[in-house]
């Protein structure tokens, strides 16, 4: 629901994963391959020595050779973009459920209507806090694509009925919207145990 990127998260942890994957490997035939090892010390060692090569020959002015200067530059834009991923991570999150202005045309006073997140937020967490059929109740607002709605996520205890529970946290919400006159999509996540690790089913209203 939120905006975090996952598609491109996916591809990021495989990529990552196949670099380890291979480093992984690489160090295991060394350790336990005689012959590679020799081969592979012998390699290093080549490339070793054209790095420094490369390096003596493209000095600047008798300084650094200018690799370095675009392995540091490389580096510097490295960071500057781990630095975005981060920031891109679990966007969307909002303060506000309900900001609308109403005008006097039709039925009804003129003017602006504001609800703070936190007001639903807690109305539900509260609603839900003495049932001893759930572990933990986590409610947060995120805006999606232009829209605010909630995103509810409970844990029952082993034997709950998950539907019991959707059915009466969807009376909750409905409630909520009648008190406030503003309808608020939902989404409702349930988990439990083992199967919380594995799988994860969302009912959307």
């Amino acid at each position: 629901m939120n905006g975090t990127p996952r598609g491109v998260n996916r591809v990021l942890l495989a990529l990552i994963g196949l670099v380890f994957l291979a480093g992984g490997g690489l160090m295991v035939a060394v350790a336990t391959a005689p012959a590679f090892a020799a081969a592979w010390r012998r390699q290093a060692g080549r490339w070793i020595q054209e790095l420094r090569d490369a390096a003596g020959a493209t000095g600047v002015r008798g300084g650094p050779s200018w690799i370095w200067l675009v392995v540091a530059g490389v580096l510097v834009l490295l960071i500057i973009t781990m630095l975005a991923w981060l920031a891109a991570q679990g966007r969307g999150r909002t303060a506000l459920l309900v900001d609308s202005y109403r005008t006097g045309t039709g039925p009804g006073v003129a003017g602006r209507v504001v609800l703070q997140a936190s007001v639903a937020e807690q109305a539900i967490r509260n609603a839900l806090a003495n049932r001893t059929d759930l572990v933990s109740a986590t409610i947060s607002t995120y805006e999606f694509r232009g829209q605010t709605g909630l995103k509810i996520r409970l844990v029952p205890r082993q034997g709950a009925a998950p539907e019991v529970l959707a059915a009466e946290v969807s009376a909750l919400v409905e409630a909520l919207e009648s008190l406030t006159g503003h309808a608020v999509p939902v989404v409702l996540s349930l988990a439990s145990g083992a199967r919380a690790r594995l799988t994860r089913k969302e009912r959307v209203r």
